[in-house]
């Protein structure tokens, strides 16, 4: 489960004991919402980091030309996105014409093969105000042409290597944005059967024709052409998609577009499935797969396989399968790093994009020899290109383009050579963090070596004692990489109140390859503490840090860990829990993802139910004594609000400090500004009242 993040699975069933919940929790969130803060005096500083925050310009994609000379790149402003043309010899910057209609936007850029040609997204003249369409900017005239006409939500936009075709995933007459992060649709109706939004492959010509590419009993997650242009591989499952991910199969498809076949049942479509985790044996059986890519002979299909708590939030080995189906093979086996992101750039070499400990690193990888080659780069920071995690947008003279960001500067377009990249935009040049310095920091718990990141306070002073706060990554296969915060829940911002922020990626994180992701399997809340306790230690054993002021929180598996935490010690002083899960035997049946759970826990809850409640902060509850601020969104599908509903109920129970704060209309990942602002501010002045400095 993710901040992420990418992108929620939908299970549409319920138990007689959460309806009770819900009824109750529907009561709660209409008092207990509002936007009144705490008594406690507000600190002036948390003013000003916001104010930092709402300047931040966040570049949404970067893509280079096949040739290497110019990159297009989106970024978001006030009445939406909007691309941007620049030279990479002469720095000439200008945006993409794309109408005079007033907030409007534009995004997705995308290169045709030859470089003559920009597909993108637009809302821009379109017929119905705020629906995207795709549009196609021809280079040789400037000039922009809507190519389609249609009602729905589209995302993921692919030229076929033949240039003739942009194939884009597509939810016909969508009412929400497919995916984990998004809010659920109010509870009404028969539930799994009403209103199910089925993610189809449609594509359209340069003459505006367009086809479905997928059929209707299929939920599209990412697809892929074939070298030729005849075959697309996708990663489908049966609907409803919110679900089902972690049991999708790869298919190929053979592409047709004579007349009488697309006139045919289903269009003549009729993909082949070519691998399924749940039937393989073996380390790949039950897992994850994500990204698939043809070699470029055609002749095999390589993807990301691996244990992967969302979709989006891609990490594991790099197998490949024969394009006409088969045996898989790891291509990375025992790999000491975590890819997230490749490409072939030959039919032996592939580029990786990988998490290495907390870093991003670039690297050619030869697979006759199983080792690194060529391009070798690591980045401190953050890396992507808007199309997924940690994607490079690549020229045809090995150029490339990504969006960096760190603790220490705003998100930039940067495009180069590996050896030689330069800053495009400059969008933030004149923001400052307000926080401290970074520190990566390591250490050893249990066999494990363990990885995590520091923030100083600001203005720090050796000589002088501060307070700790400890924010644990959703996931719970993620990491934490350094990036500039943005206007929504998360450590860095603590530290520009003057406490030291810790960020680990203990047992179960990416970033040291498999077997460290997987080592928290059916031990939710207890090796992966310990490891978070031990790098406790490790910062305290040399910085001046007061035991007496150390606060935890996080979001998602973060808000979980804050909860079950407070049961296991009384190590912290407060917390601020967002979107956890209290009690896993009872979101078994609330949550719309329910799939994701049996890799990770062994079996369902209805065959072993042990396993989960020795994982439930519920279970331990009586033991917390921790003051704890407890936030969620109304529609949330990943975490659902009745979780934080039963852990607030408890501790109030019980007589612990305690609140609860709903933020209606929202899912796991805030959308309005407002509520990302004051769940942020709640939170600051949560720890600043909770954690009050001594008299001394």
């Amino acid at each position: 489960m993710q901040r992420d993040a990418s992108l929620v699975r939908m299970m549409f069933a319920r138990t007689r004991r959460t309806d009770l919940l819900l009824a109750a929790f529907v009561v709660t969130s209409t008092f207990s919402f509002s936007y009144a803060q705490s008594s406690a005096s507000r600190d002036p500083r948390i003013g000003q980091v916001l104010e930092l925050l709402s300047k931040t310009r966040t570049p949404t994609a970067a893509a280079i030309s096949p040739d290497g000379k110019t990159v297009a790149w989106s970024v978001r402003g006030a009445k939406g996105d909007e691309i941007h043309l620049t030279d990479l010899a002469s720095g000439a910057d200008k945006p993409l014409e794309t109408g005079s209609a007033d907030a409007c936007s534009s995004s997705s850029p995308t290169w045709s093969p030859n470089g003559e040609s920009l597909a993108y997204f637009s809302t821009c003249g379109t017929e119905v105000k705020g629906q995207e369409q795709v549009f196609l900017w021809t280079k040789k005239t400037g000039q922009t042409k809507q190519l389609t006409h249609l009602t729905g939500a589209m995302t993921s936009p692919a030229w076929s290597p033949d240039g003739k075709t942009v194939a884009f995933l597509f939810v016909e007459n969508a009412t929400r944005a497919a995916g984990a992060l998004a809010a659920m649709k109010p509870w009404a109706g028969v539930i799994g059967e009403d209103g199910v939004e089925v993610q189809r492959i449609g594509a359209v010509g340069l003459d505006g024709t367009f086809r479905h590419l997928s059929p209707t009993w299929l939920h599209v997650y990412e697809f892929t052409w074939s070298p030729d242009s005849e075959w697309l591989a996708y990663i489908a499952a049966n609907p409803p998609g919110e679900n089902n991910w972690w049991v999708a199969q790869i298919f190929t498809q053979h592409l047709r577009f004579d007349r009488a076949v697309t006139q045919a049942p289903q269009g003549g479509l009729s993909p082949r499935p070519i691998l399924n985790p749940t039937k393989l044996s073996g380390p790949l059986h039950g897992l994850q797969i994500a990204l698939p890519r043809f070699s470029p002979d055609g002749k095999r299909i390589a993807f990301i396989g691996g244990l992967m708590s969302d979709q989006g939030s891609t990490g594991g080995d790099i197998w490949a399968v024969p394009a006409t189906g088969g045996e898989p093979k790891n291509l990375t086996p025992e790999r000491k790093a975590t890819p997230a992101y490749f490409v072939w750039l030959d039919d032996n070499t592939l580029g990786i994009a990988e998490h290495v400990g907390g870093s991003s690193h670039l690297t050619d990888f030869d697979l006759k020899t199983g080792k690194n080659t060529g391009v070798d780069i690591t980045f401190p920071e953050s890396i992507g290109s808007g199309t997924s995690a940690m994607s490079v947008s690549l020229a045809k003279n090995g150029d490339i383009a990504l969006i960096r960001s760190s603790f220490e500067r705003g998100p930039e377009v940067w495009a180069g050579s590996d050896t030689h990249l330069k800053q495009i935009t400059h969008l933030n040049d004149g923001l400052k963090p307000l926080w401290g310095k970074t520190e990566n920091v390591e250490w050893t718990n249990e066999g494990f070596h363990v990885q995590g990141w520091l923030l100083y306070p600001a203005n720090y002073d050796p000589a002088k004692k501060y307070p700790l706060i400890v924010s644990v990554h959703g996931g719970p296969s993620s990491a934490v990489s350094p990036r500039w915060p943005g206007v929504g829940y998360g450590g860095v911002p603590f530290s520009a109140l003057g406490y030291f922020v810790f960020m680990p990626n203990p047992r179960g994180s990416y970033g040291q390859g498999e077997k460290f992701t997987q080592a928290n399997i059916r031990d939710f809340g207890y090796g992966d503490l310990r490891d978070i306790t031990s790098g406790m230690d490790t910062i305290e054993a040399r910085l001046p840090i007061d035991k007496a002021r150390e606060g935890l929180t996080g979001w998602s598996y973060g808000g979980f860990m804050t909860m079950f935490a407070v049961t296991q010690t009384t190590r912290f002083r407060a917390a601020v829990a967002g979107a956890g899960i209290s009690d896993w035997k009872s979101y078994y049946g609330e949550n719309s993802i329910d799939q994701w759970m049996i890799p990770f826990f062994g079996a369902s809850v209805y065959d072993d139910p042990a396993v989960y409640a020795k994982s439930s902060a519920i279970e331990y509850v009586k033991n917390v004594k921790t003051p704890t601020l407890v936030v969620v969104g109304d529609r949330d599908g990943e975490c659902p609000a009745p979780q934080s509903f039963e852990f607030w109920h408890a501790l109030r129970a019980q007589g612990v400090k305690t609140q609860l704060v709903v933020y209606p209309n929202e899912g796991h990942a805030f959308r309005s500004p407002e509520h990302r602002r004051d769940v942020l501010e709640r939170a600051l002045n949560w720890f600043e009242t909770e954690m009050p400095k001594s008299s001394e």
